[in-house]
């Protein structure tokens, strides 16, 4: 009996070290969020990149495990979108335009799942609940960019060899989509409040993905006399800072501070906080204050959109230009700017 009585006490303190093992690994078991990249994937030093400096600012601070998924084609984002929350991912970012459809598709089937759309905006009558749309005012910090642009080629451009005198300037473009039509308006508009004879030419690339065609686009642009070319095309958009360094003009980049892509080319970036909004909407979702089946937009009010910094540029950027960034910032701030986000607003 007491051989009998032994062996189930040394049973219980076995099952009962295995049933607080499990419990402590429950306890320190971390909210999955997940992300799928569009096809272009970590390392397009644009949204991509800024997303996942948002999720893994989360994951440094012990509050989140991330689940990441680098589609190869769109015919992979159902899939993935589909996988990520299978996975156990609460909360999942699809960073994209593109990733529209997918989105709509996916949250119908998990709706236990909250899916994040970057630069997507939804219909707020028919959105599902389990969906937020994440977009930015893009144009304006293209405007403030477009500002820079249109007094530097005009009035300074003997201050650096990248600058000429035939008040020109230039943007590569991407895919002709909402947040890309409204990072050129925003670019023209600034640059004409401050210069109004300046030529603003444009490329549209019809793609994201290919370096060699961004490459292709600024070179032409530079040889129309642009001196000054913004890149509006995500991975395609490196080609930019590639010819730049080749030919011998000044770039600017947007979305993240882009300028460890061409430093001494390199002007400043239209910068969109992707990192900041991620991170935010994580803190929300953990707090259980995110408000999904609404969109949220980011601009200059919220602290989301800014100029990134001059950098090599830093010291010869005059008095005049500064000021007439931060005078443009008021303006936009207490609405005597109103920076037009379509062409048709714009009469492009």
């Amino acid at each position: 009996m007491k051989k009998v009585l032994f062996i189930f006490l040394a049973l219980a303190v076995v099952c009962g070290g295995l049933f607080a093992s499990g419990s402590q690994e429950k306890a320190d078991s971390k909210p999955i969020i997940g992300m799928a990249t569009d096809t272009n994937g970590l390392g397009d030093g644009s949204f991509n990149d800024g997303v996942y400096s948002g999720l893994k600012r989360a994951e440094d601070e012990g509050l989140i495990e991330i689940r990441l998924i680098e589609p190869t084609s769109m015919t992979d984002y159902v899939p993935n979108l589909s996988g990520l929350s299978e996975d156990g991912a609460g909360l999942i970012f699809a960073t994209g335009f593109l990733f529209y459809d997918a989105v709509l598709e996916v949250s119908e089937h998990y709706p236990e799942t909250v899916f994040a759309g970057i630069d997507l905006s939804f219909d707020p009558s028919t959105m599902p609940s389990n969906v937020i749309g994440i977009t930015w005012k893009e144009q304006e910090a293209s405007y403030l960019a477009g500002v820079v642009a249109g007094l530097m080629t005009d009035k300074y451009s003997n201050l650096s060899d990248k600058l000429n005198d035939k008040n020109v300037i230039g943007a590569v473009l991407g895919m002709d989509i909402p947040p890309v039509e409204r990072y050129i308006v925003g670019f023209t508009q600034g640059a004409k409040s401050v210069n109004p004879d300046i030529e603003v030419l444009s490329v549209v690339t019809g793609t994201f993905t290919d370096q060699a065609k961004g490459k292709e686009a600024a070179i032409a642009l530079s040889e129309q006399g642009a001196d000054i070319v913004i890149q509006l095309a995500g991975l395609t958009g490196i080609g930019v800072f590639n010819a730049a360094q080749e030919k011998g003009f000044a770039a600017m980049g947007c979305d993240i501070d882009q300028s460890f892509l061409a430093k001494a080319n390199t002007i400043t970036s239209a910068r969109k906080g992707i990192s900041e909004a991620t991170y935010l909407t994580i803190k929300n979702y953990l707090s259980g204050d995110l408000k999904s089946g609404s969109n949220s937009e980011f601009g200059l009010a919220e602290g989301a959109i800014n100029l990134a910094p001059f950098n090599d540029f830093e010291d010869i950027i005059p008095l005049e230009v500064r000021e007439a960034v931060e005078k443009a910032k008021a303006g936009i701030l207490d609405g005597s700017i109103n920076v037009y986000s379509t062409r048709a607003e714009l009469g492009m």
